[in-house]
């Protein structure tokens, strides 16, 4: 899992409330347990005019050209701006995949659903929540602005502004500690593979038959 210290990214604004997981990947990609490869189909029904199966050429479709990701200002966006209860629905992890191979480290919204607001920690997103009243005032700045980027520090907890303002944001400091150092659940174990390999090594003085082959 990459690590996340300081951010600096173009912010893609997504206008929507109770955005759902299926909207953000839709079903019928969920049949892959990679990580990877899930950034052409993020926002499937939206991003495109005709429906998607896995292993379509995804670069030939047609494309809603009114959808945000579409739009040529907000190309190469790693910042999604979005309004509350953000990846609601169903509890698919899968979501989060889409949203970090397509290149978005970091969300920002009001609120949004837990299982989600979980699963994005645990894969190297970061969802950052912000006031309702910040939030409006982002998304009238994205939208008067092209190229709109926002700076953010995990450390010190802060998003700037490109005129210099700060918002400060809460995260748990577990959740921060594995961000800062890009530790995953399967990081955090190998973290202790030194006591791991002794205690393996010992279970086979004690316990000979367990290690029998054959």
């Amino acid at each position: 899992m990459d690590k996340f210290t300081v951010h600096q990214g173009l912010v893609v604004p997504l206008d929507r409330s109770n955005v759902d997981t299926d909207a953000i990947i839709p079903k019928q990609y969920l049949k892959s347990i990679s990580r990877s490869g899930f950034g052409p189909t993020l926002f499937d029904d939206w991003r495109y005019l005709e429906s998607g199966e896995p292993g379509m050429d995804h670069s030939k479709r047609p494309l809603n050209t009114d959808f945000v990701l579409n739009q040529p200002r907000y190309q190469g966006a790693s910042i999604l701006l979005a309004r509350e209860n953000f990846g609601c629905g169903s509890s698919r992890e899968h979501a989060v995949w889409a949203l970090t191979d397509y290149g978005i480290r970091a969300v920002i919204a009001p609120s949004y659903a837990d299982i989600f607001f979980n699963n994005s920690f645990k894969n190297g997103l970061l969802p950052i929540v912000l006031s309702e009243d910040t939030v409006d005032s982002l998304f009238k700045a994205v939208s008067s602005r092209e190229g709109y980027q926002l700076t953010i520090d995990l450390e010190r907890q802060q998003v700037t502004t490109p005129s210099g303002e700060i918002y400060g944001f809460e995260v748990d400091e577990f959740r921060k500690y594995c961000l800062l150092k890009g530790l995953d659940d399967i990081g955090l174990t190998l973290q202790h593979a030194d006591a791991i390999h002794r205690y393996e090594e010992r279970r086979k003085q004690e316990a000979p038959w367990l290690f029998a082959s054959g």
